[in-house]
């Protein structure tokens, strides 16, 4: 629905909201998204099947700490807290059942910024109500895919649209530089901190706004990065000097502030090889 003024949304870490559905070997489509601020709520009918994946949380059942990730069957009146753990930004909760809510441009998911979708396209409030539908046939055995490690590894990315806009020296500093993750960030993109200022002298650019896509690398007018996530604006303004590869985004939403950044070109051709012929 890009084209229509709608970023796809989704989640942020598309391989953990895959594992924890391979956990149950028959799962809805539809799934929770917490990030470190955490998750409790009580079941009030069951049996619920549940498995749960992500970064590093902590889960406790009925007061008894399990491991992370799991795969659990909750009964009535089971109460779940799930805490932040060492790493991560994102966890993730799949159900035997699909989650109760309307469909809204073929999809469930949840755009908070432009209010779609979901529950009434806003995150899940206190006290609020879940309900589920029939329980999902059970298609495969529940054997999750591997789970990718965090590794201190530079994230791969394709030259922007813009990239020809910086001088060279600016390009290679880019590279070879230190930019971090901050503490502002969010569904909608990573805010960067350039304590190197390699960005400073860049001048302000005046383009014509054209379509975006997840890990496109705004430079803003006074040159702060920001990294575009899954609900990005549908166009922009601003050079764009590279894009995080598909295959890297979902290690890049787990970053936690301070995390260190570093970058290598790949070509479109190597990207796609490494995310089934997508971008």
């Amino acid at each position: 629905m890009l084209a229509h003024g709608v970023s796809a949304s989704g989640p942020m870490d598309n391989g953990a909201f895959r594992r924890a559905g391979d956990w149950l070997g028959g799962a809805g489509s539809t799934g929770l998204e917490f990030t470190q601020a955490g998750l409790a709520f009580r079941v009030e009918q069951g049996p619920l099947a549940i498995a749960g994946d992500g970064g590093d949380f902590s889960i406790r059942i009925n007061g008894t700490t399990k491991r992370w990730p799991l795969r659990v069957v909750l009964k009535t009146s089971d109460i779940v807290d799930i805490t932040p753990g060492p790493a991560g930004n994102y966890g993730y909760l799949r159900f035997d059942r699909e989650v109760d809510v309307p469909m809204v441009m073929g999809s469930r998911a949840t755009n908070s910024i432009a209010g779609l979708g979901g529950l009434e396209g806003r995150p899940l409030a206190a006290n609020g109500r879940l309900s589920f539908g029939p329980q999902v046939p059970r298609t495969l055995s529940a054997h999750p895919s591997a789970k990718a490690h965090v590794q201190d590894e530079p994230l791969r990315v394709i030259w922007g649209l813009h990239a020809d806009r910086f001088p060279q020296s600016v390009r290679e500093s880019f590279i070879s530089g230190t930019l971090k993750v901050s503490a502002n960030l969010d569904r909608m993109g990573i805010r960067l901190e350039d304590p190197t200022a390699i960005f400073a002298a860049s001048r302000a650019l005046s383009l014509v706004s054209d379509a975006i896509v997840p890990g496109d690398i705004q430079i803003l007018g006074e040159g702060t990065p920001i990294i575009l996530m899954r609900d990005h604006q549908p166009t922009g303004g601003y050079p764009r000097i590279a894009t995080v590869i598909t295959a890297d985004l979902d290690r890049l939403a787990q970053m936690r502030p301070g995390s260190v950044l570093r970058f290598v070109p790949v070509t479109v051709a190597h990207a796609q090889t490494l995310s089934g012929g997508k971008g």
